[in-house]
Protein backbone atom coordinates (compact mmCIF):
# COMPACT_ATOMS: atom_id res chain seq x y z
CA UNK A 1 0.00 0.00 0.00
CA UNK A 2 1.47 3.35 -1.08
CA UNK A 3 2.10 6.02 1.49
CA UNK A 4 -0.25 9.01 1.25
CA UNK A 5 1.52 12.31 0.54
CA UNK A 6 1.82 15.08 3.11
CA UNK A 7 -0.41 17.77 1.55
CA UNK A 8 1.58 20.62 3.08
CA UNK A 9 4.70 19.36 1.33
CA UNK A 10 2.86 19.61 -1.99
CA UNK A 11 2.01 23.28 -1.48
CA UNK A 12 4.58 25.59 -3.03
CA UNK A 13 6.87 27.29 -0.54
CA UNK A 14 5.65 30.85 -1.25
CA UNK A 15 2.06 29.88 -0.45
CA UNK A 16 3.03 27.92 2.69
CA UNK A 17 4.62 31.06 4.09
CA UNK A 18 1.56 33.25 3.45
CA UNK A 19 -0.98 34.27 6.06
CA UNK A 20 -4.56 34.35 4.75
CA UNK A 21 -6.33 37.70 4.46
CA UNK A 22 -8.31 38.05 7.67
CA UNK A 23 -11.90 39.29 7.56
CA UNK A 24 -13.34 39.97 11.01
CA UNK A 25 -16.50 37.94 11.58
CA UNK A 26 -17.63 39.61 14.79
CA UNK A 27 -21.37 40.08 15.39
CA UNK A 28 -22.13 43.81 15.54
CA UNK A 29 -24.95 46.32 15.27
CA UNK A 30 -22.85 48.99 13.58
CA UNK A 31 -20.49 47.68 10.89
CA UNK A 32 -17.80 50.26 10.12
CA UNK A 33 -14.83 48.08 9.22
CA UNK A 34 -14.93 47.37 5.48
CA UNK A 35 -15.28 50.68 3.56
CA UNK A 36 -18.80 49.81 2.42
CA UNK A 37 -21.54 52.26 1.48
CA UNK A 38 -23.83 52.27 4.57
CA UNK A 39 -26.96 53.22 2.65
CA UNK A 40 -29.48 50.87 1.06
CA UNK A 41 -30.63 51.43 -2.50
CA UNK A 42 -33.95 53.28 -2.86
CA UNK A 43 -37.03 51.11 -3.38
CA UNK A 44 -37.61 52.45 -6.89
CA UNK A 45 -34.14 51.36 -7.99
CA UNK A 46 -34.52 47.98 -6.29
CA UNK A 47 -37.66 47.37 -8.37
CA UNK A 48 -35.71 48.07 -11.57
CA UNK A 49 -33.01 45.66 -10.42
CA UNK A 50 -35.55 42.91 -9.71
CA UNK A 51 -37.03 43.34 -13.17
CA UNK A 52 -33.56 43.21 -14.69
CA UNK A 53 -32.56 40.06 -12.82
CA UNK A 54 -35.72 38.35 -14.10
CA UNK A 55 -34.38 38.82 -17.62
CA UNK A 56 -31.05 37.12 -16.87
CA UNK A 57 -30.80 33.66 -18.43
CA UNK A 58 -28.82 31.94 -15.72
CA UNK A 59 -28.77 28.71 -17.75
CA UNK A 60 -26.55 30.52 -20.28
CA UNK A 61 -22.98 31.67 -19.91
CA UNK A 62 -22.63 35.41 -19.33
CA UNK A 63 -21.35 37.87 -21.93
CA UNK A 64 -17.64 37.06 -21.78
CA UNK A 65 -16.56 40.68 -22.27
CA UNK A 66 -19.42 42.37 -20.37
CA UNK A 67 -20.27 44.53 -23.41
CA UNK A 68 -23.22 46.43 -21.95
CA UNK A 69 -21.49 47.21 -18.66
CA UNK A 70 -18.30 48.27 -20.44
CA UNK A 71 -20.34 50.51 -22.72
CA UNK A 72 -21.91 52.32 -19.76
CA UNK A 73 -18.54 52.75 -18.05
CA UNK A 74 -16.99 53.89 -21.33
CA UNK A 75 -19.57 56.67 -21.63
CA UNK A 76 -19.06 57.68 -17.98
CA UNK A 77 -15.26 57.92 -18.10
CA UNK A 78 -14.81 58.81 -21.78
CA UNK A 79 -12.47 55.89 -22.42
CA UNK A 80 -12.93 53.57 -25.45
CA UNK A 81 -14.48 50.17 -24.74
CA UNK A 82 -11.37 48.38 -26.01
CA UNK A 83 -9.36 50.09 -23.29
CA UNK A 84 -11.52 48.69 -20.47
CA UNK A 85 -11.53 45.27 -18.82
CA UNK A 86 -14.14 44.15 -16.27
CA UNK A 87 -13.00 42.02 -13.35
CA UNK A 88 -14.47 40.04 -10.48
CA UNK A 89 -13.54 42.84 -8.12
CA UNK A 90 -10.22 44.70 -8.15
CA UNK A 91 -8.55 41.70 -6.51
CA UNK A 92 -8.96 39.62 -9.65
CA UNK A 93 -7.61 42.43 -11.80
CA UNK A 94 -4.53 42.76 -9.57
CA UNK A 95 -3.97 39.02 -9.97
CA UNK A 96 -4.54 39.30 -13.73
CA UNK A 97 -1.93 42.06 -14.05
CA UNK A 98 0.65 40.14 -12.02
CA UNK A 99 -0.05 36.91 -13.91
CA UNK A 100 0.48 38.70 -17.22
CA UNK A 101 3.63 40.69 -16.45
CA UNK A 102 5.32 38.84 -13.60
CA UNK A 103 7.54 35.79 -13.92
CA UNK A 104 8.95 33.68 -11.12
CA UNK A 105 11.29 35.87 -9.08
CA UNK A 106 10.33 39.20 -10.67
CA UNK A 107 9.92 42.14 -8.31
CA UNK A 108 6.79 44.09 -7.43
CA UNK A 109 7.17 47.49 -5.80
CA UNK A 110 4.71 49.43 -3.64
CA UNK A 111 4.73 51.72 -0.59
CA UNK A 112 3.79 50.58 2.89
CA UNK A 113 1.38 50.70 4.58
CA UNK A 114 -1.00 50.14 1.69
CA UNK A 115 -3.60 47.69 0.39
CA UNK A 116 -2.44 44.28 1.60
CA UNK A 117 -3.57 42.34 -1.48
CA UNK A 118 -0.72 43.76 -3.57
CA UNK A 119 1.70 41.81 -1.43
CA UNK A 120 -0.44 38.72 -0.81
CA UNK A 121 -1.17 38.11 -4.50
CA UNK A 122 2.44 38.85 -5.51
CA UNK A 123 3.82 36.32 -3.04
CA UNK A 124 1.25 33.70 -4.04
CA UNK A 125 2.58 33.97 -7.60
CA UNK A 126 6.21 33.60 -6.44
CA UNK A 127 7.03 37.25 -7.11
CA UNK A 128 9.35 39.19 -4.82
CA UNK A 129 7.88 42.23 -3.07
CA UNK A 130 9.84 45.44 -2.50
CA UNK A 131 8.33 48.02 -0.15
CA UNK A 132 9.16 51.65 0.64
CA UNK A 133 7.80 52.95 3.97
CA UNK A 134 5.77 56.16 3.75
CA UNK A 135 7.11 59.15 5.69
CA UNK A 136 5.60 60.51 8.90
CA UNK A 137 2.99 62.41 6.89
CA UNK A 138 2.01 59.25 4.96
CA UNK A 139 3.63 60.69 1.84
CA UNK A 140 5.70 58.88 -0.79
CA UNK A 141 9.45 59.42 -0.25
CA UNK A 142 10.13 60.10 -3.93
CA UNK A 143 13.94 59.85 -3.95
CA UNK A 144 13.88 56.48 -2.19
CA UNK A 145 11.15 55.24 -4.49
CA UNK A 146 13.04 56.26 -7.65
CA UNK A 147 16.24 54.71 -6.28
CA UNK A 148 14.40 51.45 -5.64
CA UNK A 149 13.09 51.46 -9.22
CA UNK A 150 16.59 51.94 -10.62
CA UNK A 151 18.22 49.40 -8.29
CA UNK A 152 15.66 46.58 -8.23
CA UNK A 153 14.02 47.00 -11.65
CA UNK A 154 10.47 45.93 -10.69
CA UNK A 155 8.11 44.54 -13.31
CA UNK A 156 5.03 46.13 -11.69
CA UNK A 157 4.50 49.10 -9.35
CA UNK A 158 1.28 49.59 -7.35
CA UNK A 159 0.21 53.01 -6.05
CA UNK A 160 -3.10 53.36 -4.21
CA UNK A 161 -4.52 56.84 -4.92
CA UNK A 162 -5.93 57.75 -2.41
CA UNK A 163 -4.07 55.27 -0.28
CA UNK A 164 -5.69 52.59 1.84
CA UNK A 165 -5.44 52.58 4.86
CA UNK A 166 -3.97 56.08 5.34
CA UNK A 167 -6.73 57.88 3.40
CA UNK A 168 -4.53 60.51 1.73
CA UNK A 169 -3.71 61.14 -1.92
CA UNK A 170 0.02 61.15 -2.63
CA UNK A 171 1.63 64.17 -4.27
CA UNK A 172 0.62 64.18 -7.94
CA UNK A 173 3.98 65.45 -9.22
CA UNK A 174 5.78 62.63 -7.41
CA UNK A 175 3.61 60.04 -9.15
CA UNK A 176 4.18 61.71 -12.53
CA UNK A 177 7.95 61.48 -11.96
CA UNK A 178 7.54 57.79 -11.16
CA UNK A 179 5.61 57.33 -14.41
CA UNK A 180 8.38 59.12 -16.30
CA UNK A 181 11.18 57.06 -14.76
CA UNK A 182 9.62 53.60 -14.45
CA UNK A 183 10.45 51.18 -17.30
CA UNK A 184 7.68 48.87 -16.13
CA UNK A 185 3.93 48.64 -15.54
CA UNK A 186 2.61 51.29 -13.14
CA UNK A 187 -0.79 50.55 -11.61
CA UNK A 188 -2.63 53.46 -10.02
CA UNK A 189 -5.44 52.07 -7.92
CA UNK A 190 -8.27 54.62 -7.83
CA UNK A 191 -10.63 52.55 -5.71
CA UNK A 192 -11.72 55.69 -3.83
CA UNK A 193 -11.96 58.02 -6.81
CA UNK A 194 -15.63 58.80 -6.16
CA UNK A 195 -14.70 60.31 -2.80
CA UNK A 196 -11.48 62.10 -3.81
CA UNK A 197 -12.46 63.27 -7.33
CA UNK A 198 -8.78 62.91 -8.24
CA UNK A 199 -7.64 60.79 -11.18
CA UNK A 200 -4.77 60.02 -13.52
CA UNK A 201 -7.07 59.30 -16.47
CA UNK A 202 -5.77 62.30 -18.47
CA UNK A 203 -2.32 60.65 -18.48
CA UNK A 204 -3.51 57.34 -19.94
CA UNK A 205 -2.60 58.23 -23.54
CA UNK A 206 0.73 59.77 -22.60
CA UNK A 207 2.05 56.87 -20.54
CA UNK A 208 1.56 53.55 -22.32
CA UNK A 209 2.72 51.63 -19.24
CA UNK A 210 -0.07 53.07 -17.04
CA UNK A 211 -2.99 50.98 -15.76
CA UNK A 212 -5.79 52.58 -13.76
CA UNK A 213 -7.90 50.42 -11.44
CA UNK A 214 -11.37 51.28 -10.16
CA UNK A 215 -14.09 49.42 -8.30
CA UNK A 216 -17.83 49.69 -7.75
CA UNK A 217 -17.57 48.14 -4.28
CA UNK A 218 -17.04 51.36 -2.33
CA UNK A 219 -20.07 53.17 -3.78
CA UNK A 220 -22.67 50.55 -2.91
CA UNK A 221 -22.00 47.39 -4.93
CA UNK A 222 -19.57 45.47 -2.71
CA UNK A 223 -21.71 42.33 -2.93
CA UNK A 224 -21.54 42.27 -6.74
CA UNK A 225 -17.71 42.06 -6.95
CA UNK A 226 -17.27 44.36 -9.94
CA UNK A 227 -14.03 46.15 -10.69
CA UNK A 228 -12.57 47.50 -13.90
CA UNK A 229 -9.27 48.67 -15.29
CA UNK A 230 -8.37 51.14 -18.01
CA UNK A 231 -5.17 50.88 -20.02
CA UNK A 232 -3.59 51.12 -23.46
CA UNK A 233 -4.93 48.78 -26.18
CA UNK A 234 -1.73 46.74 -26.22
CA UNK A 235 -1.87 46.14 -22.47
CA UNK A 236 -5.54 45.12 -22.67
CA UNK A 237 -4.82 42.66 -25.49
CA UNK A 238 -2.18 40.92 -23.40
CA UNK A 239 -4.33 40.90 -20.26
CA UNK A 240 -7.22 39.35 -22.18
CA UNK A 241 -4.99 36.41 -23.10
CA UNK A 242 -4.83 35.54 -19.41
CA UNK A 243 -8.28 36.69 -18.25
CA UNK A 244 -10.69 33.81 -17.67
CA UNK A 245 -13.44 33.93 -20.33
CA UNK A 246 -16.45 34.19 -17.98
CA UNK A 247 -14.89 36.05 -15.07
CA UNK A 248 -17.84 38.45 -14.66
CA UNK A 249 -21.15 36.73 -13.91
CA UNK A 250 -24.41 37.66 -15.64
CA UNK A 251 -26.27 38.79 -12.51
CA UNK A 252 -23.51 41.19 -11.44
CA UNK A 253 -23.27 42.59 -14.97
CA UNK A 254 -27.02 43.23 -15.09
CA UNK A 255 -27.34 44.81 -11.64
CA UNK A 256 -24.22 46.97 -12.01
CA UNK A 257 -25.47 48.20 -15.39
CA UNK A 258 -28.86 49.19 -13.97
CA UNK A 259 -27.32 50.99 -11.00
CA UNK A 260 -24.86 52.91 -13.19
CA UNK A 261 -27.69 53.85 -15.57
CA UNK A 262 -29.41 55.36 -12.51
CA UNK A 263 -26.25 56.84 -11.03
CA UNK A 264 -28.00 59.95 -9.71
CA UNK A 265 -29.27 57.87 -6.76
CA UNK A 266 -25.78 56.60 -5.94
CA UNK A 267 -24.34 60.09 -6.36
CA UNK A 268 -26.65 61.40 -3.63
CA UNK A 269 -25.28 58.75 -1.28
CA UNK A 270 -21.68 59.59 -2.21
CA UNK A 271 -22.30 63.26 -1.41
CA UNK A 272 -23.80 62.27 1.94
CA UNK A 273 -20.76 60.11 2.75
CA UNK A 274 -18.35 62.95 1.90
CA UNK A 275 -20.32 65.35 4.10
CA UNK A 276 -20.38 62.84 6.98
CA UNK A 277 -16.66 62.18 6.53
CA UNK A 278 -15.85 65.82 7.21
CA UNK A 279 -18.17 65.89 10.23
CA UNK A 280 -16.65 62.68 11.57
CA UNK A 281 -13.10 64.03 11.22
CA UNK A 282 -14.09 67.19 13.09
CA UNK A 283 -15.70 65.07 15.79
CA UNK A 284 -12.58 62.94 16.22
CA UNK A 285 -10.37 66.04 16.36
CA UNK A 286 -12.40 67.17 19.37
CA UNK A 287 -11.66 64.02 21.37
CA UNK A 288 -8.58 64.12 23.56
CA UNK A 289 -6.32 61.13 23.01
CA UNK A 290 -7.24 60.64 19.33
CA UNK A 291 -5.40 61.86 16.25
CA UNK A 292 -7.41 61.49 13.02
CA UNK A 293 -5.49 61.69 9.74
CA UNK A 294 -6.81 63.66 6.73
CA UNK A 295 -8.91 61.54 4.39
CA UNK A 296 -10.10 61.75 0.79
CA UNK A 297 -11.86 58.39 0.98
CA UNK A 298 -14.92 56.91 2.70
CA UNK A 299 -12.92 55.99 5.81
CA UNK A 300 -10.73 57.67 8.41
CA UNK A 301 -7.52 56.35 9.94
CA UNK A 302 -6.90 57.51 13.49
CA UNK A 303 -4.28 56.92 16.18
CA UNK A 304 -5.11 56.51 19.87
CA UNK A 305 -3.01 57.24 22.93
CA UNK A 306 -4.41 54.08 24.48
CA UNK A 307 -3.58 50.59 23.30
CA UNK A 308 -5.36 50.16 19.97
CA UNK A 309 -6.44 46.62 20.78
CA UNK A 310 -8.13 47.80 23.98
CA UNK A 311 -10.00 50.60 22.16
CA UNK A 312 -11.05 48.13 19.45
CA UNK A 313 -12.42 45.75 22.08
CA UNK A 314 -14.37 48.48 23.84
CA UNK A 315 -15.98 49.49 20.56
CA UNK A 316 -16.74 45.85 19.68
CA UNK A 317 -18.28 45.25 23.10
CA UNK A 318 -20.58 48.18 22.39
CA UNK A 319 -21.61 46.63 19.08
CA UNK A 320 -19.41 48.79 16.83
CA UNK A 321 -16.94 47.07 14.52
CA UNK A 322 -13.98 49.01 13.09
CA UNK A 323 -10.67 47.82 11.65
CA UNK A 324 -7.82 47.17 14.06
CA UNK A 325 -4.33 46.94 12.56
CA UNK A 326 -3.01 44.95 15.49
CA UNK A 327 0.71 44.26 15.32
CA UNK A 328 1.40 46.20 12.09
CA UNK A 329 4.59 48.09 12.98
CA UNK A 330 3.70 51.03 10.73
CA UNK A 331 0.20 51.39 12.21
CA UNK A 332 0.75 50.87 15.93
CA UNK A 333 -2.38 51.83 17.90
CA UNK A 334 -4.13 52.88 14.70
CA UNK A 335 -7.73 52.05 13.86
CA UNK A 336 -9.73 52.67 10.70
CA UNK A 337 -13.39 53.60 10.74
CA UNK A 338 -15.64 53.56 7.69
CA UNK A 339 -17.95 56.55 7.34
CA UNK A 340 -21.42 55.34 8.30
CA UNK A 341 -24.85 56.93 8.40
CA UNK A 342 -25.43 60.07 10.48
CA UNK A 343 -26.83 57.97 13.34
CA UNK A 344 -24.03 55.37 13.17
CA UNK A 345 -21.37 58.09 13.21
CA UNK A 346 -22.98 59.75 16.22
CA UNK A 347 -22.97 56.48 18.13
CA UNK A 348 -19.37 55.77 17.14
CA UNK A 349 -18.23 59.22 18.34
CA UNK A 350 -20.05 58.77 21.62
CA UNK A 351 -18.51 55.34 22.31
CA UNK A 352 -14.99 56.20 21.13
CA UNK A 353 -14.90 59.21 23.43
CA UNK A 354 -15.64 56.96 26.39
CA UNK A 355 -13.14 54.36 25.16
CA UNK A 356 -10.04 56.55 25.38
CA UNK A 357 -10.59 58.12 28.81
Amino acid sequence: MSKLPNIINLVKKDVRELKPYQVENIPCRVKLDAMENPYHLPESLMMKILEGVKRVEINRYPDSIASRLKGIISSDVNVPIDNIIIGNGSDELIQLILNTFGENGDRVLFPTPTFSMYGIISKSLSLKTEVIPLDENWELPLDKFLHKIEKNKPKVIFISFPNNPTGNSFDRESIIKILQKAPCIVVIDEAYYDFSRKTFLPYLKEYKNLIILRTLSKIGMAGLRVGYLMADNEICRELNKVRLPYNSNAVSQEIASIILENRVEIQKQIEAIISERERLIDGLKGIKGIKPFPSETNFILFKTVKDGKEVFSRLANSGILVRNFGSDSYLKDCLRVTVGTHEENNEFLDVIQKSVV
